[in-house]
């Protein structure tokens, strides 16, 4: 064989192994599936946050004034929020005066191409806009229409403004969450929207591995309530109560009934938790923190004694933790297998190299400069979710999405755009 045919023969074997790998490289779970998000702000949003980053096409209906708040909101550079960049990752935003007749029309013919509809919009606006469940499952049977509200689609209290800030209140974290006899106090974050928006997400894919096995391949309706969404997370507190009639109270840095689990200062005015309840686990804590008559004492062998003994317990943690840095303490409690942490900000997020290990921060460029926007979980293994580019500018997609989806030539878009449609 000449060497031109060996070279000519080795480069198509090349080629074939690369088709041949192409072939198999899996795709991320939620490709091929359109969404369609409306509504602003955080809930709505971040569902659709988690859903483009796992491969779904999210087109983002906004206002043609203005946008989503949230691109005003908190922190800014250049006019826009640090956190937009975040939370409209992978979206295409197409701007529609949905006040307008025509501008509903458009939503509609968009709707009618999509796998999934997310609205965090008061109840009853999407009927009155002819857009509810019922209208686009005339013409679009399979959508999976996903609604998030403060108290859900019906009951008393549907109708009622659903901030998170309340919802986290009616459902129940709010009075568990700080110290007995002062005011129940709030994260500074708005944890009741991003519950909802996790549960809303795991909803779609619940909803989509159904319609998959349905004769008919029909969707259904998801009603999604912030307030039901942090109910979820209340573990033991229902059934206490129904059991035996005990409303657990809030109980500071501790949990209660668990002993010992703490937040402790140490001897550099920094903060250390320390979950030492297991039973062993509390006999090697004592032994380190020169406490051996505790870890030996039969009294506290167990987490009932221990619970009787709780300010005994913490007081000598307290006292030995204060002797030291925080540093120290945490080096002794590693070395002897105690649940050991600091507390920490985003500048020691940025800083700590298991965050950095675990691909915790992605890059995205804004006019020019890199910016840090968070990874987002849960880990796939063969099928990544990704960030593929910011949040967008105001309408940075409406051309692209009505002519290429709806097939609207340039003379339709010219008028859209002079009668304030888009």
């Amino acid at each position: 064989m000449s060497t031109s045919s060996s070279s000519q023969s080795s480069s198509q074997a090349t080629s074939n192994s690369s088709d041949t790998a192409k072939s198999h490289v899996r795709k991320r779970p939620l490709e091929g599936l359109r969404v369609i998000e409306m509504g602003q702000l955080l809930a709505g949003p971040f569902t659709g946050s988690i859903l483009g980053y796992f491969g779904a096409e999210v087109i983002k209906i906004e206002p043609p004034e203005g946008g989503d708040a949230l691109r005003g909101w908190r922190l800014m550079e250049n006019g826009t929020s640090y956190w937009w960049h975040s939370i409209a990752r992978n979206k295409k935003s197409v701007t529609v005066d949905l006040k307008s007749e025509d501008g509903r029309k458009l939503v509609r013919q968009l709707i009618d191409t999509a796998d999934i509809l997310v609205e965090n919009f008061r109840p009853g606006l999407m009927e009155k806009w002819g857009l509810g469940p019922e209208d686009i499952r005339q013409t679009n049977p399979g959508i999976i229409y996903t609604r998030i509200s403060g108290y859900g689609q019906d009951g008393p209290y549907s109708s009622k403004p659903g901030f998170a800030s309340v919802c986290e209140g009616f459902g129940g974290f709010r009075h568990v969450n700080g110290f007995e006899g002062e005011a129940p106090v709030r994260p500074n974050l708005s944890i009741g929207d991003t519950l909802a928006a996790i549960h809303a997400a795991l909803g779609v894919a619940m909803a989509i591995i159904e319609r998959s096995n349905n004769e008919k391949h029909e969707g259904q309706v998801l009603d999604v309530a912030l307030y039901e969404a942090v109910f979820n997370l209340m573990e033991g507190v229902i059934p206490e109560y129904s059991g035996c009639g005990a409303i657990r109270e809030p109980s500071g840095t501790t949990v209660t009934g668990i002993v010992p689990t703490n937040t402790y200062r140490c001897g550099d005015n920094k903060y250390v938790i320390i979950g030492g309840n297991g039973d062993s686990i509390f006999k090697r804590l004592m032994v380190k923190a020169g406490r051996e008559d505790m870890a030996t004492n039969p009294d506290m062998a167990d987490n009932a004694g221990r619970v009787v003994h709780q300010l005994e317990i913490d007081q000598a943690i307290s006292d030995w933790c204060g002797a030291h840095s925080s540093k120290e303490i945490i080096a002794a409690l590693e070395e002897a297998r105690v649940p050991v942490g600091p507390i920490y900000n985003a500048e020691d997020m940025f800083n700590d190299p298991h965050y950095q290990a675990r691909g915790m921060f992605e890059e995205v460029e804004i006019d020019g400069k890199p910016l840090k926007i968070p990874a987002m979980i849960p880990k796939l293994q063969s099928t990544p979710g990704k960030t593929e580019w910011s949040g967008p500018k105001l309408g940075e997609h409406t051309d692209d999405v009505l002519s290429s989806i709806l097939k609207l030539d340039s003379n339709a878009l010219t008028k859209l755009r002079e009668q304030g449609v888009i």
